[in-house]
């Protein structure tokens, strides 16, 4: 089920997978597959976090296959952005064609990732009542779609 990711570098980052979500193992039925990295600099240096979810369901579509969040101390250098490209490699080689990554309509620095990794704003759309983000206070997401054939 889960691949080797040890090809997921470029010269400004590198994706250290962490661990893996075996969604048979959890009791969860919305779940997917999930692969869990630390972005690290090339001197090890972790500059965030990144996850890729392998597949489409509802909760992905409103919860994104991908999500990330760099540190305060490393922002400004895109490195969710280049994180997410690379996520994009692995995220091929399990076959999907296209991927989403969701994001709150006032963050602006996510969606400015989603910019420039490529994603098309397919909306912003309503969380329905029964969505776990819904029943943590959030009310709508920008919908970003990414189409892998399309990317490098």
């Amino acid at each position: 089920m889960f691949l080797d990711t040890g090809f997921l570098r470029s010269d400004e980052i590198l994706l250290k997978l962490d661990h893996t979500v075996d969604p048979s193992q959890t009791g969860r039925t919305d779940w997917l597959p999930a692969y869990h990295f630390s972005i690290c600099l090339p001197d090890g240096t972790e500059a965030g976090v990144c996850d890729l979810r392998i597949g489409h369901n509802e909760s992905v579509y409103y919860g994104g296959n991908i999500g990330y969040r760099v540190h305060p101390a490393h922002r400004g250098r895109h490195y969710a952005g280049k994180a997410c490209l690379l996520l994009f490699q692995l995220a091929r080689r399990h076959g999907l064609e296209y991927l989403y990554i969701t994001c709150n309509p006032e963050n602006t620095a996510s969606r400015r990732t989603c910019e420039f990794a490529g994603g098309v704003l397919e909306g912003i759309v309503e969380l329905p009542p029964d969505n776990d983000m819904y029943l943590e206070g959030e009310r709508q997401k920008c919908i970003y779609r990414f189409s892998l054939r399309q990317v490098p």
